[in-house]
């Protein structure tokens, strides 16, 4: 969705080169950029660099949110946004305001005309910009694709690296194996620099352990130097099984970070109070509005066999039926995104995703839904698939995922604060 502000929208549009493709992973357009900006990205608080497939927000909600509860002013660049760009910039603990985007944005747009960048990379020295004038005690810094090449792997010293779950997703840009993807995502690994993972296949840990070894980076492996047992008698903000691993994973980094003071009351805290929207978010606003009490709404930007698998543990859980509201970008892998949750929903309604001009159609959607053994459909719009399963269905709950940025147009819809 466009920016409301015509300004910044303008030019969002107009640092994204058009010669060069969207997505064109390298590192030396952004790394002239930003030494013609003076290289801000050696000027920045300490940097916390996560990679991986799945998770990565999550993981970054959670160490955020024990942080801020420790008392530190906390930066963070996540992407993509799901409503406003502003939501990929947090500064000090808010998103960036619009006087100060279009201000660094004004200055930045002439000299992505001198040097050509991808909309990314231009997004990724903006980010840095701010980072450097604004003060803060730390920034939490998320890749965009893989790690080796992405425009965020050019911070040289991080004071930690942590890897996500790695699965199947990206190929066409990361490789066609789960070992090829972790080498992209495991190149964020730098020399000594202590790396947290959280779990992964053997064949993706095995990548991470021989690079981690090959720069002498202390290794940190969910299962082993730490356990998913550090959240036992707490209750992360975030729902579903995956995130008590995510949660995990973010109380492994937050005892790791050198220089801060972390207590076991400030972990409490911040693994209950941490906010991210669209994973596994139950949604009360306009869209539930006209939902029959005994009808639950609920969102997820999941899009990946890795996210697949994840909603259907929880979707398994559930004692109520689940019916789902799909839209998919066409780069993504529909049957393998659906197949982990097909035997336990009871219906799907395609969507396309608007405003998306590279959306699978519909048809594709309700074609694999039904190919899988899901009462499958093609309905034009969210709202409408909303009236067709409460139309066929006494109750139930009703789970909108496929896309983060379906996600994003959801919460838009339903008037949802991010």
């Amino acid at each position: 969705m466009k920016h409301p502000n015509p300004a910044i929208e303008e030019l969002l549009v107009q640092v994204a080169h058009k010669r060069i493709p969207a997505i064109d992973l390298a590192l030396d357009r952004v790394g002239l950029l930003l030494e013609v900006l003076g290289n801000p990205q050696n000027k920045l608080p300490p940097v916390v660099h996560v990679a991986g497939t799945n998770g990565k927000g999550s993981l970054l909600a959670y160490l955020k949110a024990i942080l801020e509860a420790a008392g530190y002013k906390v930066h963070r660049y996540t992407s993509p946004h799901l409503v406003t760009f502003n939501e990929r910039i947090t500064l000090a603990g808010a998103p960036i305001n619009d006087d100060y985007l279009l201000s660094l944005l004004q200055r930045i747009a002439p000299l992505c005309e001198q040097h050509p960048v991808t909309g990314f990379e231009a997004t990724t020295a903006l980010a840095f910009l701010a980072f450097a004038e604004t003060p803060a005690d730390i920034v939490l810094l998320e890749t965009g694709m893989g790690g080796r090449l992405d425009a965020t792997n050019l911070i040289e010293q991080p004071l930690l690296t942590a890897i996500t779950p790695i699965s199947m997703d990206h190929t066409e840009f990361l490789g066609s194996t789960l070992a090829a993807i972790a080498g992209e995502k495991a190149g964020i690994i730098k020399r000594g620099v202590t790396c947290v993972t959280g779990p992964q296949a053997p064949e993706a840990l095995q990548v991470i352990e021989k690079t981690a070894h090959a720069v002498q980076a202390p290794l940190l492996r969910s299962g082993h130097e730490f356990k998913i047992s550090s959240v036992d008698g707490m209750q992360p903000a975030l729902t579903g099984a995956h995130q008590v691993s995510n949660a995990a994973t973010a109380i492994a980094c937050a005892k790791h970070l050198k220089g801060f003071t972390i207590t076991q009351e400030h972990i409490r805290h911040g693994v209950a109070g941490a906010v991210w929207p669209a994973r596994l978010q139950r949604l009360q606003g306009k869209l539930t509005e006209a939902l029959p009490a005994k009808f639950e709404l609920w969102l997820d930007g999941g899009h990946n066999p890795g996210a697949g698998a994840e909603l259907a543990q929880w979707i398994r859980a559930q004692e109520k039926p689940v019916h789902l509201i799909c839209g998919m970008m066409a780069t993504k892998d529909v049957e393998a995104f659906l197949k982990p949750m097909a035997p336990h929903v009871k219906s799907l309604a395609a969507v396309a995703i608007e405003y998306e001009v590279t959306t699978h159609p519909p048809v594709v959607v309700c074609d694999t839904g039904a190919r899988l053994g899901i009462a499958s459909v093609v309905t034009s719009n969210i709202k409408s698939g909303l009236e067709h399963i409460v139309k066929n269905n006494e109750y139930g709950i009703i789970l909108i995922c496929g896309s983060l940025l379906l996600a994003g147009n959801t919460l838009w819809q339903n008037s949802t604060r991010v």
